[in-house]
């Protein structure tokens, strides 16, 4: 039996876990934090990128990587590691969640001409946590170490020429280099005219490598593959292929789907990435999800579990109460100042139970929603995929069949996209046209009971969109 490993490096901790190469069986798993320097916040936007191979190292303790032959590195997407002629660090990562780059974002928009040119060009309107985006704020704000950045890495890449022991070729995949915003999955190209316009010179930029393509092999003979993104990962952990969808209900709500070509949308509402395995990633997101269902706890006076024992309660349609969920603005629709609604308001339906379910049927239109601008864009939607710990509340998965019309799948908690990165490794070692087909443990797939259910569902986001469209008019068909 071979064994692989996948790594999965995110913003706060190092996940590992390995596994059997041909069935993708969990034998051993490890974590460790990401270490916090002394009177640093954990919370901090750019960091040592060193620190995640202490992580790594804290992580795989104990014998976790004892007998393996591949690994397979994940790792959150966007950052930027900035490295001079001769490879040095010129300054500490810039992560993904640095909002200092929200100006630069705007401003690089508007020297393209708009958001179309951008779609055109990269199949996405480039976002403050974009590569690209970073690029801009440091030109401006830091023009020393702006000119001294030769090349850049993503964490992923960064992490994959350590473990290799910095060989001279630098190595990314299509699926993380989609998220800079300045590769093309439509054309599979870099943009060196964009990285000018953004930093001012060009960069060295890395080999972009096939889905099944080894980066190298570590002194000691160790195989590494290529790596990917974080949601690229999870999707190939996860065993997702076309006509699969994942809904992710973080503090923001993540839509993205696996399509067989790019997907250009010129409105900007779709940010079209490449996925780990050679297809696509079209991906729409939510600014409000989970939070929804905690500020609606809270008025409530009770936690997440006991909002969904409420919500249970009441039945599909709230006894007419509606919440537009747009707590905080909406990225999809595009409502940057808007603010919730809650009509349909009366005595007999001023209750804690209709309240509860207003809000996760609010939360769970409003992604239905985002799903929507991804099937209106061509891309085909079977199944699917709910993620995060508000999506296994007992009333969010009795409600998500209804108003998504579609079977829905629950994985089981754990770490999907470190499961995908060792997938990607036994994708590797074997050498194989396709990935290996690993089996996705204890999954359960909720269906909507007949017709009769989907019609309930359907009345649902009926009634919602009426009042959607009442309040916000310029969405109405």
């Amino acid at each position: 039996m071979a064994i692989v490993a996948g790594i999965d490096s995110s913003t706060t901790r190092t996940r590992i876990v390995a596994c059997d190469a041909d069935t993708g069986a969990v034998l051993r798993d490890g974590r460790a934090p990401h270490p916090v320097p002394e009177g640093g916040d954990p919370r901090a936007t750019e960091t040592d990128p060193q620190l995640w191979l202490h992580s790594l190292g804290e992580a795989a303790t104990g014998g976790l990587l004892e007998g393996v032959r591949a690994i397979g590195v994940s790792a959150q997407q966007h950052g930027l590691i900035g490295l001079d002629a001769g490879g040095v660090l010129v300054r500490p990562a810039l992560l993904w969640n640095d909002p200092r780059s929200a100006g630069a974002a705007a401003q690089l928009i508007d020297a393209l001409g708009g958001p179309e040119p951008w779609v055109r060009a990269i199949g996405s309107v480039p976002a403050p946590t974009y590569t690209v985006a970073k690029l801009r704020w440091l030109a401006e704000f830091e023009p020393a170490s702006a000119k001294r950045i030769a090349e850049v890495l993503l964490p992923h890449d960064w992490l994959v020429w350590q473990l290799l022991g910095h060989p001279k070729r630098r190595t990314t995949d299509r699926g993380d280099a989609s998220g800079t915003g300045y590769w093309s999955p439509v054309t599979g190209e870099y943009r060196q005219d964009l990285i000018e316009l953004a930093l001012g010179h060009q960069l060295q930029v890395p080999d972009v490598l096939g889905p099944a393509e080894p980066a190298g092999h570590t002194p000691e003979g160790l195989l590494i593959s290529a790596g990917t993104g974080d949601n690229m990962a999870a999707a190939l952990g996860l065993g997702l292929g076309p006509g699969d969808a994942v809904v992710s209900l973080g503090g923001n709500g993540t839509v993205f789907a696996v399509h067989d070509q790019a997907v250009v949308d010129v409105t900007g509402a779709i940010s079209s990435f490449a996925d780990a395995t050679g297809r696509h990633l079209p991906m729409v997101g939510t600014l409000n999800a989970a939070q929804v269902l905690r500020s609606m706890a809270g008025l409530l006076g009770t936690d997440l579990a006991g909002l969904s024992e409420l919500a249970l309660q009441s039945s599909p349609g709230s006894y007419g109460l509606v919440l537009l969920p747009y707590l905080d603005g909406e990225r999809t629709p595009r409502l940057p100042h808007a603010a919730g609604t809650l009509t349909g308001l009366r005595a007999e339906s001023m209750t804690p139970q209709h309240l509860a379910r207003a809000a996760v049927e609010g939360m769970l239109c409003n992604v239905a929603d985002a799903l929507d601008v991804l099937r209106d864009n061509g891309v085909t939607v079977r199944r699917v995929f709910l993620l995060g710990a508000v999506g296994r509340l007992p009333a969010v998965r009795d409600a998500a069949p209804l108003i998504f019309g579609l079977p829905v799948v629950i994985p089981p908690a754990g770490d999907h996209a470190a499961r995908g990165a060792a997938r990607q490794a036994a994708w590797a070692l074997a050498g194989t046209a396709e990935p290996p087909q690993w089996e996705l443990p204890e999954a359960v797939t909720l269906v909507a009971d007949k017709d009769h259910d989907l019609a309930i569902g359907s009345s649902v986001r009926q009634q919602y969109r009426t009042v959607r469209d009442q309040v916000h008019p310029e969405l109405a068909d």
